[in-house]
């Protein structure tokens, strides 16, 4: 019988964006494949700080091209959600939808993928949305909040206002008609 694993490490850094935290776990890898620590609650909370809870993992699977996003879901049903990537790759983004804080209306993105093993940790007051750029990607994503239609909210993921810098994938990026319709930043819902 094997030794039990023990609990390693994970990498943390802090985006641009100071409450939004990448998360890299310790990858043990040979021959036959590898090993990874996808969730600790206590470096979870080490890091991001006690108090949140997950409540839902959640599967999507998009084909290259796909843009999901920007998406939330306000108060009292706000959710922060830790994302990764397990086949292909996306490009992921945070926005600061909080009118309080001194990076309101600012984005962070980075490469998500099955090979870097990267985590997003995007807290409550986040807009989260993501761009397949693999020829298709399994999303995985923890939720601290079951969905609440009545409180969703979303942005336009070409909104000039912020202006994330979605890479050049070669194509117009296919979009939900809910996305097609989503308000400018000046006009969408926002946290105090």
């Amino acid at each position: 019988m094997s030794a039990p694993v023990r609990s390693q490490p994970m990498k943390v850094t802090a985006t641009q964006l100071p409450d939004v935290l990448v998360f890299e776990p310790k990858v043990f890898g040979d021959e036959r494949g590898f090993f990874l620590e996808s969730f600790s609650q206590r470096a979870f909370d080490a890091a991001a700080g006690p108090g949140h809870e997950f409540v839902q993992d959640n599967h999507s699977r998009s084909a290259k091209g796909v843009l999901r996003g920007l998406h939330f879901q306000l108060p009292p049903h706000a959710q922060g959600k830790l994302v990764r990537v397990t086949n292909g790759a996306v490009f992921d983004v945070a926005v600061d939808m909080r009118r309080s804080s001194p990076t309101f209306g600012r984005w962070t993105g980075l490469e998500l993928s099955a090979a870097n093993h990267k985590q997003l940790w995007i807290p409550p007051g986040f807009a989260h949305g993501f761009l397949v750029l693999s020829d298709t990607a399994d999303f995985l994503y923890k939720t601290t909040a079951y969905y609440a239609p009545q409180a969703e909210g979303s942005v336009r993921w070409d909104d000039p206002t912020i202006g994330v810098e979605w890479p050049d994938i070669g194509m117009a990026p296919q979009l939900s008609s809910k996305d097609q319709e989503a308000p400018l930043f000046a006009a969408a819902r926002s946290f105090d």
